[in-house]
């Protein structure tokens, strides 16, 4: 679909795409598509990724943690400078909602492809788009004024306005540092556990607190804005299945919304774009409770991960929009095209569902995808790959489209059929037992805690917990400067090079004491109990983060504690973290 006019392009012949995964793929495939060549950077662990061979070149980050690599803007900075890029694709997470990254692009005389960092300061702050969306009459929800202090604050929040409550971290989004409290006592550790999430995803902790709707649909507009006025929005989705607030599957356009609904959503989104002076993709965020109630959320000032959906059913490449928008295109109208069909998009995490969507790092040794009319997948790993335990659990999102959305579904129970990943445990056995849940085939009963709720016994019953899969052991790349032709370089040398280290000898537990273990690999990133203390059977003494998810250490029984690791150490599934004396 043609959306632009023949105004004159700024020239780009150069992108570095600031990520990794598979929307690192579906950037370079866009640039391919524009005549424009693409510049990958990678961590340590994804050396072997598909990205990194599929990009036309690839300069290696320094480091295997995201605060390192991904999220290192200087290191990523120098590199485009000698690798000559024009402009730079941030895709989504990590620094793409980053005002000081953009500006500082834009400083270096680079195309920053995204909206201005005024715009990212206005919105992508959860508190002034708050206010930008009562001034332009949008509905909300009440929430605090700004960035709460304390739990404590947050504590006299909930008593103020009532449970449940939202706490949120005011910078980032996609859910990380997202945490609800439904009693008082919940408070306090949901506010902590928010805090910590907000700062290793995006390197700042403020939290504000909102009234939580409950069993609510997630709802989304997208839009498109060029640098000349105009907002246009492209179509509704509906994001509402989702675990630990992150989506799971995504639709669009958005099902069984009433005319006025649809009007207000779009009206609001457009509105609110339009105030900050929004110019790129961007999609406007609401919950609709179960009386029809709509509240705005939040801006999300990038590309979106279910963005497919939309792409599917316009027929409009919004990864191209995003480059044509930075180059100075001027979109011919803001008229939202109606939907071509309808489009469903299925997230395939690397998460072991009978385990409550544990992450489960570790080799790909079978992956099958489907084929077939209306069938796409976005895929960031390969058969023979590692999934890494440092970054996002996703592996890939397949996408099914057909003319209507019964349609749709029939074609996504075949798609997911014919899917086979092993290796590691995956979301596709609960894709499969979702679309034969009535409640989401009639759209009607499902709300943003229902997987964690309404569908919790029939997920347990029907899907038994994977085989747990140890990440095997790596061993970094020596990496050695040379220099040729007067320009220097940094050779990569294989593991087999260095020398092995001597075997590590476990530490062996105390007599009569109980072995603490990892439930995921990961970093062990907080001690919740102190070594020495007296624990009770199920309290929480420690979390592992992994894929950018916290996942808490309970003590199986009552007794006495003994660290065996320290705060920030890498632990594996399994492996032991703690001991203590039984009583």
């Amino acid at each position: 679909m043609t959306i632009f006019d023949d105004t004159p392009l700024r020239p780009i012949s150069r992108i570095l795409i600031a990520n990794r995964g598979e929307i690192a793929v579906r950037i370079i495939r866009a640039c391919r598509d524009e005549g424009i060549a693409s510049v990958a950077v990678y961590a340590e662990p994804d050396r072997d990724a598909p990205f990194v061979a599929l990009a036309d070149e690839a300069f290696p980050l320094e480091g295997s943690r995201p605060a390192d690599t991904y999220l290192d803007a200087n290191g990523i900075l120098d590199i485009a400078a000698r690798a000559g890029v024009d402009a730079v694709h941030p895709g989504y997470g990590f620094l793409s909602e980053s005002a000081g990254f953009a500006r500082a692009v834009q400083d270096a005389g680079l195309i920053w492809i995204g909206p201005d960092p005024e715009a990212i300061e206005a919105l992508g702050d959860k508190i002034r788009a708050r206010e930008i969306a009562r001034a332009v009459g949008a509905p909300l929800a009440a929430g605090s004024d700004g960035p709460v202090a304390s739990a404590a604050e947050a504590i006299t929040f909930a008593r103020d306005h009532g449970l449940p409550v939202a706490i949120k971290a005011a910078f980032g989004g996609g859910g990380r540092g997202m945490k609800v409290a439904w009693t008082l006592d919940e408070v306090e550790e949901r506010f902590d556990s928010a805090v910590r999430e907000a700062v290793a995803a995006f390197g700042r902790g403020e939290c504000y607190v909102e009234q939580f709707l409950d069993r609510p649909r997630h709802l989304e507009v997208q839009v498109l804005a060029d640098r000349h006025g105009t907002v246009k929005v492209l179509g509704t989705r509906d994001c509402t299945l989702q675990r630990r607030n992150q989506k799971l599957v995504e639709e669009a356009p958005a099902p069984f919304l009433t005319p006025d609904q649809q009007d207000r959503l779009i009206t609001a989104a457009r509105s609110i774009c339009a105030q900050a002076n929004y110019c790129g993709a961007g999609t406007v965020e609401f919950l609709m409770s179960e009386s029809g109630t709509i509240s705005f959320l939040e801006v999300n000032t990038r590309l979106q991960v279910e963005h497919p959906v939309t792409e599917e059913t316009t027929d409009i490449d919004i990864v191209s929009a995003q480059i044509r928008v930075a180059q100075g295109a001027r979109l011919i109208d803001d008229s939202m095209p109606d939907p071509r069909g309808h489009a469903i998009e299925f997230r395939i995490n690397a998460e072991d569902s009978g385990r409550g969507f544990l992450p489960t790092p570790g080799p790909i040794t079978v992956w099958s995808p489907p084929e077939g009319i209306g069938v796409r997948l976005d895929s960031g790993v390969a058969q023979g790959g590692t999934v890494p335990s440092q970054f996002d659990s996703m592996m890939a999102k397949l996408i099914v489209w057909a003319p209507d959305r019964s349609q749709a579904l029939a074609r996504a129970v075949r798609a997911l059929a014919e899917f086979r990943v092993e290796g590691v445990a995956s979301t596709v056995p609960f894709h499969r037992l979702v679309l034969t849940a009535p409640e989401f085939r009639d759209g009607l009963s499902v709300h943003t805690r229902w997987i964690e709720t309404d569908f919790a016994a029939r997920l347990a019953a029907a899907i038994p917990p994977g085989p747990r899969v140890t990440p095997p052991d790596e061993m970094p790349l020596l990496r050695v400067p040379i220099e040729i032709d007067g320009r220097r370089h940094m050779l990569a040398l294989p593991p087999g090079i260095l020398a092995a280290p001597p075997p590590t000898q476990p530490e062996k537990a105390e007599t009569g004491a109980d072995e603490v273990s990892a439930p995921v690999s990961g970093t062990l990133s907080l001690w919740k109990a102190a070594d020495g203390a007296e624990v009770q059977a199920g309290d929480v003494i420690a979390v592992v983060e992994a894929m950018k998810m916290e996942t808490t250490v309970t003590a199986p029984r009552s007794g006495r504690l003994t660290h065996l690791q320290s705060e920030g150490a890498s632990v594996t599934t399994g492996s032991r973290v703690a001991h203590h004396r039984v009583k």
